[in-house]
Order: C-alpha cells, then structure tokens, then sequence
C-alpha cells in the first residue's frame, strides 16, 4: 500500500474510534453513573452539613429565648420602678410614724417616774 493510502485507512480509524469512544463517554447510561458515584460520594457530607444545621439552630433558638427573656425581665424592672418609689415612700413614712411612736413612748415612760408614789405606812 502506499503511504498516502495508509495514512488516509488510519486517519478514518482513528476517526471512527475518537467518535466512537466519544459516544459511549456520553452516554445516558455513563452520565446517570457518573451522577451516582457523585452523589455517593458527596451524600455523607452533605448529611454532616445538615446536621451540623440543625444543631446550630437548635441552639440559636435556645439564646434567642433567653434574649427575649432577659429583654422582657429587664423591661418589667423598668416599669416596677414607680412600684419601687412608692414602697420608698410608705417605707420612710413607716419609720416617721415609728420615730413618733418612740417619742411618745419615752415621754410617757418619763412622766410616771417624775412622780411620787404614795407612801405606805
């Protein structure tokens, strides 16, 4: 055979292969297997991600509760502190009314001494 012959076979082989091999590379069959081997190795990941997730929400909820809940025990202090002012001023009207009640106490306890008691013979 000549040379250019030979060269013309083997080109149109090599052609027909290429195209062969680049069928069969794209098959549906190939591509859906493809697909698995991704999936299968992507899947325990993707699962450890997701539970990761879930186990960080849980406990962002968890310190959204106890935000809120400090932000509300916080706002009733607040708005305890007119309770606060009149207990402050029922307590120093109770200790006046006590100083009074001393005062009275002791000037009462001087008179009886003050004076003499019969004499028994």
């Amino acid at each position: 055979m000549e040379e250019p012959e030979m060269q013309l076979k083997v080109k149109k082989v090599t052609d027909k292969f290429t195209e062969s091999m680049y069928v069969l590379a794209n098959e549906p069959s190939v591509a859906l297997y493809r697909l698995q081997e991704h999936v299968r190795r992507s899947l325990p990941e993707l699962a450890q991600h997701k539970s990761d997730m879930q186990s960080w929400e849980e406990q962002s909820q968890g310190a959204i509760y106890t935000v809120e809940y400090a932000c509300s025990a916080i706002k009733n202090m607040t708005d305890s502190s007119v309770y606060f002012k009149s207990i402050d001023s029922l307590l120093k009207h109770a200790i006046a009314m006590k100083d009074q009640l001393n005062a009275a106490q002791g000037r009462s306890a001087v008179a009886p001494q003050g004076k003499n008691p019969p004499a028994s013979s």
